[in-house]
């Protein structure tokens, strides 16, 4: 049997999660970088089959530490935040793996283009947050995508040919979401 937290609804703390994305620069590096402004609700039921996840990322909250890279990232080379303000993802199917793993599809906005994608998804443990009364879920989740799929087409390449930007984007999710925890009637 899998393990879940109990079924409710657990609203993501965005203090304590994170966003990220990895890419390769110039094939010998990677740039990381995370979104600093987000929301989203995990659904847990009865099973992991009946649990879905949504989220939604602001676009402009795009770092890298670097103030000229994340002005190049907002154009429409890359997110084009003008025209496409936010991201989301959207759990269409969560399938047990064993233990605390699971496979979550998940439809993946950006650039306005929605693609079915998949996550690897761990389930951390519950346990009561720094509130009375207030259960504190942890979740983590991976998954990679080609930026070309979702339009990012930006095709910058040195003299020999090597991608500036590589077209293979690593997801990675950290969040801690908190629910209300049952209160007994005595």
């Amino acid at each position: 049997m899998s393990n879940l937290p109990a079924p409710g609804v657990y609203s993501i703390d965005a203090v304590h999660s994170t966003v990220s994305f990895v890419a390769r620069h110039l094939v010998a590096a990677k740039v990381r970088g995370n979104f600093t402004d987000f929301t989203g609700v995990i659904t847990i039921g009865d099973s992991a089959e009946n649990s879905t996840l949504e989220a939604t990322v602001q676009a402009a909250s795009i770092t890298t530490n670097n103030e000229m890279r994340d002005g190049h990232l907002k154009t429409a080379d890359f997110l084009d935040i003008e025209n496409n303000p936010t991201l989301t993802l959207k759990s269409t199917q969560i399938t047990p793996k064993g233990g605390d793993n699971y496979q979550m599809v998940a439809d993946l906005t950006v650039k306005g283009i929605t693609k079915s994608t998949n996550f690897d998804l761990e389930f951390l443990g519950v346990g009561p947050s720094m509130s009375p009364g207030v259960l504190a879920a942890g979740f983590e989740a991976r998954g990679e995508i080609d930026r070309r799929d979702f339009g990012v087409n930006f095709e910058g390449s040195l003299e020999n040919g090597s991608l500036v930007v590589g077209n293979k984007i690593v997801l990675e999710f950290a969040v801690e979401a908190h629910s209300e925890a049952l209160v007994s009637a005595n």
